[in-house]
């Protein structure tokens, strides 16, 4: 009886090891680009574009919904830093997806002169667009050879705050199909602007990236653009360092990469520098389930005299 399953326990093993690898190792050359609508609005329609490996015979696969950055005013889907960033993922025989949604912001700033709610209505709105371009994703998942089971969502900077919202606020949801949850988050300079969303229920494995001293979005829990609480603008968000603190009060796994002393570019850096830690993410903590909670400190001689700070975060 064991001589038999020892060979199907190869296979498994082996099975398995060859799908890590290709998640973290760019085993295809070539990459096929293809542009989908997934929502049409009063305005225009939106759009997203798919990466998909060349010659991956696999039926099933996992993904990567990326969300730029750019205030909610500027900023594009296909950016060159992003479709770089997309090749590579999709070399490693993850589906990279990089979307379009309404700039509500444009022409404006992102910043104390806009109201908190006005700020709340950009966030909902660009949640709930996340929500239909990830439905759009399920309802062509045989087309597109996708697993609805392990789609990633990853945002930088705004496009951070859209997916942290779009994750886990009730209120943007409504696309999704009931009891749909993502299998991960991939955060670079974002926040929430309310922890308790993110519950034992809700909590999904995330990987983070932020500055200590990012003065647009707190590293820790302060208000938007650090503003003024007379401010028209004045809105408390809970960044990076804050939301790994709830993450470890709910014994649930995270990746956090903190910037010490360091700013705003975090937004920008994961997603150019950081391609291999991302792919490794995705290939251990969705994939394949294994549970870590782990924190990285990169440290540099920059100063700064706003910071907001968890107490955990430079140990």
């Amino acid at each position: 009886m064991l001589n038999y399953f020892l060979p199907l326990l190869f296979i498994f093993l082996h099975l398995n090891i060859s799908h890590s690898q290709n998640y973290q190792n760019q085993n295809f050359d070539e990459v096929e680009l293809q542009t989908h609508k997934y929502l049409k609005t009063d305005k225009k329609n939106l759009h997203l574009d798919i990466y998909q490996p060349v010659g991956d015979d696999r039926i099933t696969r996992p993904v990567i919904l990326f969300v730029h950055g750019g205030g909610f005013a500027g900023g594009a889907r296909d950016e060159p830093e992003i479709k770089e960033f997309c090749n590579n993922m999709a070399k490693r025989g993850i589906v990279a997806v990089s979307m379009s949604y309404t700039l509500t912001m444009k022409g404006r700033y992102f910043n104390c002169g806009i109201s908190a709610k006005d700020k709340l209505v950009t966030f909902k709105k660009a949640g709930i667009e996340i929500n239909e371009a990830t439905n759009y994703l399920i309802e062509n998942q045989n087309e597109l050879r996708i697993n609805p089971d392990s789609i990633v969502l990853a945002g930088s900077s705004a496009g951070a705050e859209a997916a942290l919202h779009a994750a886990y606020w009730p209120k943007t949801m409504k696309p999704l199909p009931q009891n749909f949850k993502y299998a991960g988050l991939i955060s670079m300079a974002g926040a929430i602007y309310n922890l308790d969303f993110i519950t034992k229920e809700t909590a999904i494995p995330m990987q983070l990236f932020h500055g200590t001293c990012d003065t647009s979005v707190p590293y820790g829990s302060a208000s938007h653009h650090f503003c003024n609480e007379k401010d028209t603008g004045y809105l408390m968000l809970h960044g990076s360092g804050s939301i790994v603190e709830k993450l470890k009060e709910l014994q649930k796994g995270y990746n956090l990469v903190t910037g010490c002393n360091d700013n705003h570019s975090w937004a920008g850096k994961p997603f150019k520098f950081y391609q291999d830690e991302i792919a490794d993410f995705i290939a251990h903590d969705v994939v394949f389930k294994k549970f870590r909670q782990q924190h990285q400190i990169i440290k540099n001689d920059l100063k700064c005299s706003i910071t907001a700070t968890p107490e955990f975060s430079l140990e």
